[in-house]
């Protein structure tokens, strides 16, 4: 990645979706630790945290880039030794340094997908990502300070119809504005929302709303944000169950919608509760086979490059042993036998069994608990059947 040393001011055009700079950082960051809503979520995630000590050395921070390193980082490390078994890298051989890259990856927890790529960059001494995050998770003013002090930008989702096409060339502009003149990488996701079948599919419209500044056709555009896609992989999902949940509510009523209530408990579940192990991959930029495509129809550009991005993302999952009891049970089948014990099929499925008696639904009728085990089943297959169909 290349390293970064000019200063740049940010163009007045960006200040609505862009991170906080650093001449804003101290200022906006001494407004955030006042906030109660702030505070609450501290001493949630933090049950014995001195608040008044914690402030004091928060305050500390003087910049960005500490702030992301040493505070952020600290507390990533402190998530991965309580709720995973361990959070490892590959395919760091694939980052050319001597570009950007808009890093893409699958979509398994709202937060911790950009949060634990970035805590693997600092490990390996890399420069971290600016991180795409929609509007309509920023609940309270006190969650935009904190994700724009994080060095987040702001994916607007709530935008009429009339404007949405202005939003997505704003927000392409900001994007390619990173890349190719700040020369810093970036987060997103491949698609809007979290994938609940973990059927990783990268959404057409994102990859159109890439494509729409940088000054040349489609394809050109594409090329200058270097997509590179990155696979991350759960060996458990905290958030399984209210997947589940989810599936059968819409089951029964079609036109159900979450609260913003859901997804705050979805963010505080899949960030402090157990994911067993978590493992990242880096993939090759899909630029070379990308500049060799023929086609030059927008849509064919756009639907080449989601099927590059895809078989990137899914060739490089790692797979677990739920992954392949998972993928045997759904196909009522052997298949993959020798990849697991006994003892590992009775875990799992006392594993689902336990989440299963979490959601919170009173009338959930034997059939209803079926049909969202067999759901929680397919969550995890779908990674190790998408391997197996990217590999052929």
């Amino acid at each position: 990645m290349a390293a970064n040393t000019q200063i740049h001011i940010l163009p007045e055009e960006f200040s609505d979706i862009a991170p906080y700079d650093d001449h804003q950082f101290q200022a906006k960051l001494a407004e955030l630790v006042t906030e109660e809503g702030f505070e609450h979520a501290i001493r949630y995630v933090m049950p014995d945290v001195d608040y008044a000590e914690f402030v004091k050395q928060l305050l500390q921070v003087k910049t960005q880039s500490q702030f992301q390193n040493e505070t952020v980082g600290a507390f990533l490390e402190m998530l991965v030794s309580r709720t995973t078994s361990g959070l490892s890298m590959d395919g760091q051989e694939n980052i050319d340094t001597s570009v950007s890259h808009t890093f893409i990856t699958n979509h398994r927890d709202i937060v911790l997908d950009a949060s634990f790529l970035n805590l693997n960059f600092i490990r390996a001494k890399m420069p971290l990502t600016q991180i795409a995050i929609g509007n309509n998770l920023l609940i309270y003013d006190w969650i935009t300070d904190l994700v724009k002090l994080n060095r987040s930008f702001i994916v607007k989702r709530d935008v009429r119809r009339l404007e949405a096409l202005e939003a997505a060339r704003h927000l392409s502009a900001y994007i390619h504005y990173v890349i190719t003149e700040r020369h810093e990488p970036v987060w997103i996701a491949q698609r809007e929302g979290r994938a609940k079948d973990s059927n990783d599919v990268t959404q057409e419209s994102l990859i159109k709303m890439l494509s729409l500044a940088g000054g040349g056709d489609t394809k050109a555009n594409l090329l200058a944000v270097n997509l590179t896609p990155v696979s991350i992989s759960y060996e458990f999902d905290p958030n399984d169950y209210l997947k589940a949940r989810e599936f059968l509510m819409r089951r029964r009523d079609p036109q159900f919608k979450k609260s913003q209530r859901d997804d705050l408990f979805s963010m505080e579940t899949g960030i402090l509760k157990y994911k067993g192990h978590i493992k990242m991959h880096i993939g090759k930029s899909i630029n070379d086979d990308l500049a060799a495509f023929v086609g030059t129809e927008r849509a064919e550009v756009a639907q080449y490059a989601c099927r590059l991005i895809d078989q990137g993302i899914h060739r490089g999952y790692e797979i677990y042993p739920c992954n392949y009891i998972a993928y045997d049970a759904v196909n009522d089948s052997h298949q993959f036998a020798s990849h697991y014990t006994a003892d590992d099929v009775e875990s799992f499925n006392a594993y689902l069994e336990h989440q299963l008696d979490k959601v919170d639904i009173d009338d959930v009728s034997a059939e209803e608990r079926v049909y969202m085990r067999h759901m929680m089943l397919t969550m995890y297959a779908n990674p190790l059947a998408n391997q197996l169909a990217a590999r052929q």
